[in-house]
């Protein structure tokens, strides 16, 4: 398979530098395709100012952000315009497929980020993209390895697709059995944390470096943030017997809240005994007229109103104090309880539909490489 310079077979139309002063988030005049727009593939910044046509995006157009993280997505928001530091990429040879192009550029593009220098943020330059070498087997069986790879990302794209609908089924039963539960629609009787179970705040041995390395889970927020979104399975750390002395020790079955920092405002049980830094907080004895599935469930369905509420400083924090006076809305227990069953059912939906995700992330990921070296 012959490899050739990709500038020789495309176009580039670097974005305009459109004013600032004239965005807007009401809608008026086109959406503004940002750096920040390329993944998600839609906008709702505006700007009304006059413009050249040419920079006028749609659907489907192949657009690469060149600060940051040089993602490359297809737009997907309708008729945009492209701002600076965006470009468009089109295949401009008749030798070249446009979706051969579309899962062939990612791969280079992050290549060419992991060795660039940078201060503040990477930049891409329409050079290096231009000076990308690209595999260009007969225009045929370009279209062929696009046709499987389309494939492939169907059935990624359909798996994460069915994790997100459960994940709303799951909300939304939440909000039909209970209401939102800082505004209370159903008028249930409102009882502060504090009088429904133990609340304490974890600890942290310090320098923690000198007590890393032991054989006790060590529970850290980046520990609860991938994959299951009520348990707490395992650790990436784990400190030694003098460390635990310094910090808070817990059995499997507890209910852990972060407290502080970016990741404030959310709920897990763990699944294993471990010890928690101080900005965990540990909520134990729960008092019979509240379901522990529940409770982690309204934790989690409020993160933005803890954010919010939370004191402002060099990092939000909510003390201990203001959890055991903050006061929550409190169903029958047998409502609680149907809940929590219907939460068991969707979450292990989730986590067969998560399994299978990765599966199919796997196997496109594999024909992707195995595309481009001629393997397919």
């Amino acid at each position: 398979m012959r490899t050739v310079t990709l500038g020789d077979y495309i176009e580039i139309l670097s974005g305009f530098a459109f004013k600032s002063s004239l965005f807007n988030s009401e809608a008026r005049g086109l959406p503004l395709v940002r750096i920040r727009d390329v993944v998600p593939g839609y906008s709702e910044t505006y700007s009304d100012e006059d413009f050249d046509e040419k920079y006028l995006l749609e659907d489907g157009d192949l657009l690469i952000g060149m600060d940051g993280e040089f993602n490359c997505a297809r737009w997907k928001g309708g008729k945009a315009l492209l701002n600076q530091r965006v470009c468009r990429v089109i295949a401009s040879s008749k030798n070249l497929d446009d979706q051969y192009l579309f899962y062939f550029l990612p791969r280079p593009l992050k290549q060419i980020e992991a060795k660039s220098n940078f201060v503040t943020v990477k930049h891409l330059s329409v050079k290096q993209i231009q000076a990308i070498k690209i595999p260009l087997p007969p225009l045929e069986e370009q279209r062929r390895i696009a046709a499987i790879l389309d494939k492939a990302d169907g059935v990624r794209r359909k798996r994460k697709e069915a994790i997100r609908l459960t994940e709303e089924l799951l909300k939304s039963t939440f909000l039909e059995m209970f209401g939102d539960p800082v505004t209370n629609p159903k008028g249930w009787e409102k009882i502060k944390l504090g009088n429904l179970c133990t609340i304490v705040r974890g600890g942290s041995p310090r320098p923690i470096n000198d007590y890393l390395g032991g054989s006790i889970p060590w529970i850290k927020i980046g520990d609860a943030t991938e994959g299951d979104d009520i348990y707490i399975h395992k650790t990436a750390e784990a400190i030694k017997p003098d460390g635990v002395k310094k910090s808070r020790y817990l059995e499997p079955g507890s209910l852990i809240f972060a407290n502080c920092g970016v990741s404030l405002g959310f709920a897990r049980i763990l699944k294993i005994a471990g010890c928690i830094h101080d900005g965990w907080l540990a909520f134990s004895d729960l008092d019979k007229s509240i379901n522990q599935i529940f409770l982690l469930k309204l934790l989690n369905s409020i993160t933005e109103h803890f954010r919010a509420i939370a004191p402002a400083g060099t990092q939000p924090n909510l003390n201990t104090k203001i959890m055991k006076n903050f006061e929550i809305p409190i169903p029958p227990i047998d409502l609680q309880e149907k809940f929590a069953v219907v939460s068991h059912y969707l979450t292990d939906i989730i986590q067969k539909n998560s399994e299978m995700f990765k599966e199919s992330e796997n196997l496109f990921n594999s024909l992707l490489q195995r595309a481009f070296r001629g393997e397919l």
